[in-house]
């Protein structure tokens, strides 16, 4: 295990371009004629997931890229006007526009959580621009026409923080209390983590940003089929209705600690993965997998690019 970076490590310096919708803040490592990488981080995280995941994979040649998601950080809307959506297909969407802006044709998409969302999104309708993909917790694009379902009441507990978020006393609680939400979040997401009050105020700083509670709210509300989305990407919204296969190679992971999604054998999504996909189960880690074992998430980015 290499030596973890201090908690006062930030990936810096930040970049910005104008992409889709938004103005993007990223980080980006290594050289520029490499492979590129996507790292996508989730909710309720930022850029700081890949302090040790990006040098690793820029020391092996990777151009590696790392962008604050919509809602998150410097990342800000280009226009007043648009909706502040936290939809899946916005994710995609997102990411897409952030290669066409940077002029990337192709790259490995890799995330957990909403960018795991993301990146399956992308894998799943642009198949052509996705080298490999790297999804914590498998297939990731929700299906919506099921969200009424309900799971065993054990995994339900968990997800306490979606059906809070559904009601107007959860979004003033989040707008008055996201670092302590968080921190909750966090602890109960990964107890096998013991992560300081510097690593947390390092990615909490990302959540004042102005759209981020929006963002979050309709993030939440939206995959409970319980808010409209943007119509701006109402079409490729009914293309992921339809749960498409993800045909690029794959490889899925599993936090065996995962206090949130616990972890499986894979099985379960095998048929959403046409092509070579292989899953593992990664000792001891929660659900920010690539801040916890950063060794084993930087090594199947590595095995996708055939390094």
């Amino acid at each position: 295990m290499l030596p973890r970076a201090s908690s006062s490590r930030r990936l810096e310096p930040l970049h910005h371009i104008d992409a889709g919708v938004l103005d993007i803040a990223y980080f980006e490592a290594g050289p520029a004629d490499g492979p590129v990488v996507m790292l996508l981080h989730g909710f309720p995280y930022d850029i700081h997931s890949y302090v040790d995941v990006a040098p690793q994979l820029a020391a092996k040649g990777c151009r590696t890229i790392v962008p604050y998601l919509r809602g998150y950080g410097p990342t800000r809307f280009r226009d007043p006007s648009t909706p502040r959506s936290g939809e899946q297909a916005a994710l995609g969407a997102d990411l897409i526009a952030l290669m066409d802006a940077l002029g990337i044709r192709r790259a490995v998409f890799a995330g957990y959580d909403w960018g795991g969302r993301a990146a399956c999104v992308g894998a799943a309708l642009w198949p052509d621009r996705c080298i490999g993909l790297v999804s914590v917790n498998s297939y990731n694009i929700q299906n919506i026409a099921r969200a009424m379902v309900p799971m065993r009441p054990e995994r339900e507990v968990a997800l306490w923080y979606q059906y809070y978020f559904q009601l107007e006393r959860g979004r003033a609680g989040l707008a008055a209390n996201r670092r302590e939400i968080a921190r909750i979040l966090w602890q109960q997401w990964s107890p096998n983590w013991r992560f300081d009050d510097a690593t947390f105020e390092r990615s909490a700083a990302a959540f004042d940003n102005p759209d981020y509670v929006d963002v979050v709210i309709h993030s939440y509300r939206h995959r409970f089929g319980l808010a409209d989305g943007d119509p701006h990407y109402a079409d490729m919204q009914r293309r992921l209705a339809a749960l498409p296969a993800i045909s690029v190679p794959a490889i899925t992971l599993d936090g065996e600690g995962d206090g949130v999604a616990p972890a499986t054998d894979g099985s379960a999504s095998a048929a959403k993965f046409t092509g070579p996909r292989s899953h593992r189960v990664i000792s001891r880690a929660g659900h920010n997998l690539p801040q916890e074992e950063p060794e084993a998430f930087a090594a199947a980015v590595m095995e996708l690019i055939g390094a």
